[in-house]
């Protein structure tokens, strides 16, 4: 994603909406009214006094504006020299990057390497990249990735049959890690570039159940760029597909819930309570019907990740009080990934945050980034909101999580 050479890394979200909007010549009383936020909102949030953090509003803005959401939220982000995993976490982008371009092009293998093509060995890999992802060891994945694509896509070209389709399958699940890791850096266009790649892997497999979950994340890019029409019709396929299924086996309700979560946040993000909602007490219901938490194509859907999401969708909606209420009841399992709960704090500081009890929130944030120090410290909510608190109290453990952020 291209860097704008006056935005810098200690910007507030709101400085940049600013630049952008006198970049078109607009008032603020314009936006105003082209977003439907009155000007007292906007003035806030371009002077910092009002974390712009939620992406409903901060698609609101892009809309207006037709501009990219990264243009307001500043990605990617580099970490600060002190901050030595986080160095570590971004020296390997370049790398996935590449490794992710060179799908579908000709391998050329040696001799050697067709030769040495071991499925044992890659299924070992595979699951260690994606149990670093979960864990959020960015680092980790940097390190690994490219090698791990570069014998992925030789073995696609060189196998057969049955065979074929399980490298296929490999293959969409180290894509999903490139996909996550770009995504967490704030590599946004490669990570979208990531996710299509899920997409064909998964097609390559034959298994529409795996084609499907691939479908999961392509909705997720239209929805992290506002296009809800676009996501919703992806998920509306993928739900009707499901429904109609005779006698669904349990991976099939586990990822018709999940569907259910993604369609009720991208109700979330067009302001539709209502409709959120209800598709919220769907994957509820599906939850309960499969009694336990699963981990299917690494969705880990369950009564957990419904509690989870019944947090992150009033966040969503700016309603802090309902989210801190229902976090008193999330009872997260130590198996639960890190990557996951460090989410459901970063979402519980929010909360906190909207309901102007920072002490909580920034309590929050700390455990978050305890859980998954690089992925927290990147994440543009934690930044934004973590920027706008350092606005008005600069001391403490807020200055010192404000300094490993990179935002003072």
């Amino acid at each position: 994603m291209a860097h704008f050479p006056d935005m810098r890394e200690t910007d507030s979200n709101g400085q940049r909406l600013a630049r952008i909007r006198m970049r078109r010549r607009w008032t603020q009383q314009r936006l105003a009214t082209e977003t439907g936020y009155s000007l007292s909102a906007v003035k806030a949030f371009e002077q910092g006094r009002r974390a712009l953090d939620r992406p409903a509003v901060i698609l609101a803005m892009c809309r207006a504006l037709d501009c990219h959401p990264t243009e307001i939220t500043g990605g990617p982000v580099i970490p600060p020299q002190s901050d030595l995993a986080g160095q570590a976490a971004v020296a390997g982008v370049a790398a996935v990057r590449r490794a992710v371009l060179r799908h579908g092009r000709p391998t050329r293998p040696t001799d050697d390497e067709a030769a040495g093509v071991d499925l044992v060995e890659l299924r070992a890999r595979t699951r260690a990249a994606n149990s670093d992802r979960q864990a959020a060891k960015l680092a980790n994945a940097g390190e690994v990735l490219p090698a791990l694509l570069r014998d992925l896509q030789v073995a696609a070209e060189v196998s057969e049959g049955a065979a074929h389709r399980e490298v296929f399958s490999m293959l969409a699940t180290a894509y999903e890690c490139a996909m996550q890791y770009l995504y967490k850096l704030g590599h946004v266009s490669d990570a979208t570039l990531a996710t299509e790649r899920v997409v064909w892997s998964a097609e390559a497999t034959g298994d529409p159940l795996r084609v499907l979950a691939a479908q999961w994340y392509d909705a997720g890019e239209f929805l992290n760029i506002g296009e809800h029409d676009e996501a919703g019709a992806i998920i509306d396929a993928a739900l009707t597909a499901l429904t109609r299924m005779p006698s669904p086996p349990p991976e099939a309700v586990s990822l018709r819930g999940a569907f259910e979560l993604k369609a009720a946040l991208n109700h979330a993000r067009a302001a539709e309570k209502d409709a959120a909602d209800r598709h919220w007490r769907r994957a509820e219901a599906a939850a309960a019907q499969l009694g336990r938490d699963r981990d299917d194509w690494h969705l880990q859907f369950g009564p957990t990740n419904v509690a989870i999401w019944g947090v992150s969708l009033p966040v969503e909606l700016g309603h802090g009080r309902l989210a801190v209420e229902r976090a008193k009841k999330v009872e997260l399992p130590e198996t639960y990934s890190r990557e996951r709960r460090s989410h459901h704090y970063i979402d519980v500081g929010r909360a906190h945050f909207y309901n102007g009890q920072r002490d909580q929130a920034l309590d929050a944030f700390l455990r978050a980034e305890h859980l998954a120090p690089q992925a927290t410290r990147m994440h543009s909510g934690v930044r934004e909101t973590v920027g706008t608190m350092l606005r008005t109290q600069k001391r403490g453990r807020l200055a010192e999580l404000g300094i490993r952020l990179g935002v003072v």
